[in-house]
């Protein structure tokens, strides 16, 4: 075969040459990764999307000095006779480490200029650099695999759902307001002056619709868009989640469709790490916030708290004792600290806890077959005992206390829960512990209006249904709603939707909605119920928390192609951009500028 023979600009990728293809003419194609001069020879790591292959050429002649004039990440096309490389010059390290192409002819398809930041090597660039030439980020080796795991998550999530019985289906972009609990994204429509579309923060209402009409199993890749500030683990803009609704569903039979999934896809990329076994875990909210302080516990630490609050009524220490005797929704909250039974950790946690704007923490710990430390002679050793005993503690162990009302500290305990398990090395690794967190309260109320208000989501079924909304007060009423964690993360929210006229209006009464708000705002569901609505429900997983974790990254935009920054802003694309007055004036609007442009908060 001659060279014109060949493909004009490649007969194999970067990443496929092996030894049994020595001898061959091949021709490869893609950008210069890295050059290396050994004075007689030059070297050259060619690059492309499947790998590397090297290529080595004399150090004389045209093509040498066309090479030694191409910029790193220039784009070239190479051809010549694959060798294989000397024993001592084999890189076992790489899959084309046993060959190199010889250099026979070159055509620089598009020459680099000096690149602002460098794509071979893990060297670390600000953030701002690497989003606003993110074309070159993402031709970094981890960048570049975190996108192709997001497809191959992406594949395997649809394969899967699709095997179990759903059909894949779209809903609008361009759609109404929603009561999400975030602000919208809002479009000016030029043909409806004065009204706007919202962009859609989630698929909620269309995917019930589209069990009323009569579909049994849906399912989306969905983009949601909500304006809200970053986080580590959510992106500002737009965000993709697997959304589910099924009909003529219990709770159980939601966690059924939806277990077998997202365990099915960890186990597939999880490489060594384990995946907890099916059935998850299932617990209460009210228990999650006891036992770890939060509705997200990561079940990788084994810490678990327990009320004390017994131990310290009327006990001689009388900063607990006495704050329990004044106020009787005050806890104490004991925190187990296997191995942690030394002053100086004591101490420690104690130093932490003011850094984090607490008085402190109380503490004991165990040594010499007693309780040692300022608590311990206070309560007494009776007390301590028991103590110890119902928590399983030992020699080298330590407790420490929080109190007050658990409202106001719930999440401090949780924060040190976490920090002694970190600390003292407790935390299990290379596991992904999911469990499901359900029993959620229908309502909360705002502690500065006294106003009642839906706690999760407004269109959830609450447990006793109309009796409960009826007979019951309202902080007590529960809900068929449940988020399934993953390592402390939230990957989804869900719920048995209220599927009744009667019970939507006075679910939403009791939130402060008369029946006309509810027509006002819900009425395109409102009507479609009226008219024979199946029992349903469903969740929406996050894709992009799904692959941050089976990334193992910290950040959420490691796994998104074309993020914003933390100010919402697309450095790369330069938006959001202004508009011209005429674009104003089509879309019948006017500009009133605040004098000073307020930022998001940096929440991370």
């Amino acid at each position: 075969m001659t060279n014109s023979d060949l493909h004009p600009f490649r007969t194999h990728t970067c990443g496929e040459l092996r030894e049994q293809h020595t001898g061959e003419t091949v021709r490869l194609s893609g950008w210069v990764h890295r050059k290396r001069d050994h004075g007689n020879l030059l070297f050259v790591d060619l690059r492309d999307h499947y790998g590397l292959t090297q290529l080595v050429i004399e150090n004389t002649g045209e093509i040498f000095e066309t090479l030694e004039k191409a910029q790193p990440e220039s784009v070239i096309t190479v051809t010549g006779t694959l060798e294989k490389r000397s024993e001592d010059t084999i890189n076992p390290e790489l899959p084309t480490g046993e060959i190199e192409l010889r250099i026979e002819d070159i055509n620089v398809e598009s020459p680099a200029d000096e690149l602002p930041m460098q794509v071979f090597g893990d060297a670390d660039f600000p953030e701002d650099i690497r989003l606003r030439y993110r074309f070159l980020d993402l031709r970094r080796e981890e960048v570049h695999a975190n996108i192709v795991l997001r497809s191959n998550v992406i594949s395997s999530i649809r394969r899967r759902m699709t095997d179990s019985g759903f059909i894949e289906m779209q809903t609008p972009i361009l759609t109404a307001t929603s009561p999400e609990g975030a602000r919208d994204y809002l479009v000016a429509s030029r043909v409806h002056p004065g009204k706007f579309y919202a962009l859609p923060q989630a698929p909620q209402i269309f995917k019930q619709m589209l069990m009323v009409s009569g579909f049994d199993k849906y399912f989306q890749i969905a983009p949601c868009f909500r304006d809200e500030d970053a986080r580590a683990d959510r992106s500002p803009g737009e965000f993709y989640q697997l959304d589910i609704e099924m009909s003529f569903v219990t709770q159980d039979d939601v966690f059924n469709a939806i277990e077998p999934v997202l365990h099915g896809v960890f186990e597939e990329f999880a490489g060594d790490r384990k995946v907890s076994p099916q059935p998850f875990e299932r617990i209460a909210y009210a228990d999650s916030v006891r036992w770890y302080g939060s509705d997200k516990p990561d079940l990788r630490n084994p810490i678990k708290m327990v009320d004390a609050t017994d131990t310290f009524r009327g006990s001689g220490f009388k900063i607990f004792a006495g704050m329990i005797e004044k106020d009787p929704n005050v806890e104490v909250w004991a925190i187990p600290a296997p191995t942690g039974g030394s002053r100086a950790f004591c101490d420690r946690m104690n130093s932490w806890a003011q850094g984090e704007g607490q008085p402190g923490l109380g503490y004991i710990f165990f040594r010499d077959g007693e309780g040692a430390g300022p608590l311990a002679k206070n309560i007494g050793p009776e007390r301590t005992e028991a103590l110890r005993t119902e928590l399983g503690l030992e020699d080298g162990d330590a407790i420490f206390f929080v109190a007050g009302q658990p409202k106001t500290f719930a999440a401090f305990a949780g924060a040190a829960r976490m920090r002694v398990g970190e600390e003292l090395e407790l935390c299990e690794k290379d596991v992904f512990k999911f469990c499901w967190i359900n029993d959620y309260p229908m309502y909360e109320m705002d502690e500065d209006t006294g106003q009642i208000e839906f706690s999760h989501n407004p269109f959830s079924m609450p447990q006793g249904g109309m009796e409960a909304l009826e007979n019951s007060d309202p902080l007590e009423i529960l809900a068929y709603q449940y988020d399934i964690v993953c390592n402390g993360v939230e990957l989804s929210s869900g719920a048995i939707r209220n599927h009744r006229p009667d019970i939507m209006y006075k679910a939403f009464e009791i939130a402060g909605y008369s029946n006309s708000d509810v027509e006002e705002q819900f009425g395109g569901l409102l009507n479609a119920f009226k008219f024979g609505a199946p029992p349903h429900g469903g969740s929406a997983p996050g894709i992009d928390r799904i692959v941050m974790l089976l990334a193992d990254e910290p950040n959420i935009r490691e796994v998104i192609a074309f993020p914003m920054n933390q100010q919402a802003e697309d450095l790369l694309m330069n938006a959001p951009v202004e508009i011209t007055p005429e674009r104003y004036k089509e879309l019948h609007i006017k500009a009133d500028l605040p004098k000073v442009k307020k930022k998001y908060t940096d929440e991370e």
